[in-house]
């Protein structure tokens, strides 16, 4: 049986490296090369680690398989499923939506868009292989 890193490397790769919800670039193995490549402290860098979103969350009955494990960055997925809140996780469409609404007013992780100055000084593309 598959583990969570598997899934969660197979996600990455899919969605090109790219966070479910934001869209921005996140790092699976190398912080100080990401950094590096997109002019980000090490601090800065840790908020896009790629980590396991359960899409449906495990405390709703989800589980540990492909269908169910997308890759966010950690920022994201922390902000989606913050310990102690009341009210339940929005569901992944919605809460997408709300990240590109605050994306768009330059409202999310602080430091949108992100350059590629390794690349050049060239922002991040949207990804267009996200499906929820």
């Amino acid at each position: 049986m598959p583990s969570i890193k598997n899934h969660l490397s197979a996600s990455f790769h899919t969605q090109e490296g790219r966070c479910l919800y934001c869209d921005q670039p996140m790092w699976l193995a190398d912080p100080t090369a990401f950094a590096a490549r997109w002019g980000l402290s090490r601090r800065q860098a840790a908020r896009h680690q790629a980590t396991a979103e359960h899409l449906r969350p495990k405390s709703d009955g989800g589980r540990d398989v492909a269908a169910n494990i997308a890759a966010a960055c950690s920022y994201c997925n922390h902000h989606r499923h913050p310990r102690g809140r009341a009210t339940p996780a929005l569901s992944p469409a919605k809460y997408r939506a709300h990240v590109q609404r605050r994306r768009a007013r330059k409202g999310w992780h602080g430091f949108w868009p992100l350059v590629d100055v390794a690349g050049g000084g060239t922002p991040p593309r949207p990804s267009s292989v996200v499906q929820l």
